[in-house]
């Protein structure tokens, strides 16, 4: 296994194993509080929370276009048309947990499908303002998790606001 894979796969696990504690955590939270906006770019908890999963499954959704013999992909909750990055996925916390936690294991079975000749093959789509772009798929993947990795920052951070330690957040924490 090449060092791409490998660090796609460490990736995956990251985004998996953390929303699980994330999630366990602002599951002690009050519907209140987790829709309370406070601000940041998708306003609330809730919000930026659907954020990222809407953005996983446009991103997976590119993925499989991209690469159409994905077999994680094949029965996957795949979103290829959407009219906002606010767009809601679920308006309910235990039905965002669950969603969260089907597709958490789509990206994990999809970086144990990717190799390095995949990782380094072009792919072409339109993004969300209808410009084209083409690029290989390792610079969209490392996207992918870099944009999770971001908007759960600011979810720790509303965590903390809140008066909750949001806990370890360090990808080594995790894949180790």
């Amino acid at each position: 296994m090449g060092a791409h894979q490998d660090q796609v796969r460490g990736f995956a696990k990251y985004n998996r194993e953390f929303n699980l504690s994330l999630f366990n955590q602002l599951s002690l939270l009050s519907e209140n509080e987790l829709k309370q906006d406070m601000g940041a770019f998708f306003g609330s908890i809730h919000g930026t929370l659907n954020h990222i999963l809407l953005a996983d499954r446009v991103w997976l959704g590119r993925f499989a276009k991209a690469i159409p013999d994905m077999s994680a992909l094949i029965n996957a909750e795949l979103v290829h048309e959407f009219h906002s990055l606010r767009q809601e996925v679920c308006s309910d916390f235990g039905d965002l947990l669950r969603e969260r936690q089907d597709t958490d294991q789509v990206i994990t079975s999809w970086a144990e499908e990717l190799t390095d000749e995949l990782l380094a093959q072009t792919m072409r789509y339109s993004n969300s303002a209808g410009q084209v772009r083409e690029h290989p798929v390792w610079l969209a993947v490392a996207h992918m998790f870099n944009h999770q990795t971001h908007h759960r920052g600011q979810v720790t951070t509303l965590l903390a606001q809140l008066g909750h330690d949001p806990g370890v957040t360090d990808y080594f924490a995790y894949v180790q």
